[in-house]
């Protein structure tokens, strides 16, 4: 199975909201013993956990599918999970489904394009601003002093569902794992 965590390279968005799948890797890495099998090729920070792959596309949200693509033919993977932020939820919730649209997400899109939508999505609520013309600044902004709070314990419990995920069904998984958020 290959598990990807959407977000952007660098150190300018690396505790930002659109980064939320790049922290579930890091932490799922951290967890575990993974050996970096990166190639330019991929387009994307590549670690093999066991007998599964966790990608960190680093060609920008926008152009995530590509990364994914690359893999996923290069291995031959025939079952993708998506870790990404979800605006239509509220900070900290955590929702998993099969398949469905991208919902305006330029990452999901971009995935959509590349391998299809049949793909397993762990959706990370972070909530939304005001106002719709304030979307892109509002997922390249870091969390506030509350939400860094509450991230860890978040990001661990996606973590754990992820895991889940790689032995039940989703299904199952988001019986057991759903969030509502704090």
């Amino acid at each position: 199975m290959l598990i990807v965590g959407l977000g952007n390279p660098g150190s300018a968005y690396a505790s930002t909201r659109h980064n939320i799948g790049f922290m579930v890797i890091d932490e799922l890495c951290r967890r575990h013993s993974v050996q970096n099998v990166s190639k330019s090729s991929f387009e994307g920070e590549l670690f093999k956990m066991g007998l599964h792959f966790l990608l960190k596309p680093t060609t920008y949200m926008n152009l995530s599918g590509r990364s994914i693509l690359a893999v996923k033919n290069f291995y031959k993977i025939d079952e993708v999970i998506v870790i990404h932020d979800d605006l239509d939820l509220p900070f900290g919730a955590l929702r998993f489904k099969q398949g469905g649209g991208h919902g305006g997400h330029n990452g999901l899109k971009s995935a959509d394009a590349a391998i299809g939508a049949d793909y397993i999505r762990v959706r990370m609520g972070i909530g939304k601003p005001e106002h719709k013309s304030q979307v892109a600044d509002y997922v390249l902004h870091p969390f506030s002093a509350e939400e860094q709070s509450k991230l860890a314990s978040w990001i661990g419990a996606s973590a754990d569902a992820v895991e889940m995920l790689l032995k039940h069904s989703c299904s199952d998984v988001a019986a057991k794992c759903s969030s509502k958020g704090f």
